[in-house]
């Protein structure tokens, strides 16, 4: 009872039902029940959540930029890091195997359990509820422009975007160099076809002109 309170502190949030919270922490390995299923509802509460949240505090940022730091903000190792914060794998439930390779400290498995603790939490509740308990996990790395600054990789972020809708990674080609060997200039396009985007981007190297060409993609995608 003292540890399931001591998480709930942590979390933020008191359930009703603790046997969600109790599926919530079951990893895979366990067996047929597990988190699976909340973890997919939470990812959207999660999303929904972190870009609301964005909205308001950046009321002049374009929408490609949002993007970016939606993407910065939920992707697996920074929902790791919160995780870790609330030592949410001393609770895991997990099988042995996991167990003894150390699934209490992978990322991933931190991730998808915090994801799965949302979901929970709606069932428990409601939207709202659910909302202010997540929006406070995130509070302080929403306002927390260096991370955001030292992690902005456009190609990186696009990728992230990309695979958080389920689509295939984007492609670069290079189309073209000019100049002399001293003054190369890369001319490259980058393209996601399922969305029927492509941007072409030019810079002093090849990496600089995909990264160039992947913000321009960025700043397009709704």
């Amino acid at each position: 009872m003292e540890k399931r309170r001591a998480l709930e502190t942590a979390i933020g949030y008191r359930f009703k039902d603790v046997s969600l919270l109790e599926l919530a922490l079951c990893h895979r390995s366990v067996g047929a029940r597990n988190n699976e299923r909340l973890e997919f509802l939470g990812d959207s509460i999660v999303n929904h959540v972190v870009a609301e949240a964005l909205f308001h505090r950046y009321p002049s940022a374009p929408e490609g930029e949002m993007s970016r730091r939606r993407a910065h903000l939920v992707k697996g190792d920074t929902l790791a890091v919160i995780a870790r914060r609330m030592n949410l794998g001393d609770y895991l439930e997990l099988g042995t195997g996991e167990r003894k390779s150390g699934g209490h400290r992978r990322k991933s498995i931190l991730a998808d359990a915090l994801e799965a603790i949302a979901a929970a939490i709606l069932l428990d509740a409601d939207f709202h509820v659910a909302k202010m308990a997540v929006l406070p996990w995130f509070d302080a790395l929403i306002k927390d422009d260096a991370s955001f600054a030292a992690d902005k990789d456009a190609k990186t972020a696009l990728q992230e975007v990309l695979q958080g809708e389920g689509f295939a990674l984007p492609e670069y080609h290079l189309l073209t160099t000019r100049g002399e060997d001293h003054q190369k200039v890369f001319v490259v396009e980058c393209r996601v076809p399922v969305l029927g985007l492509r941007e072409t981007a030019s810079a002093s190297s090849r990496r600089k002109a995909e990264q160039a060409a992947a913000g321009q993609i960025l700043d397009r995608m709704v």
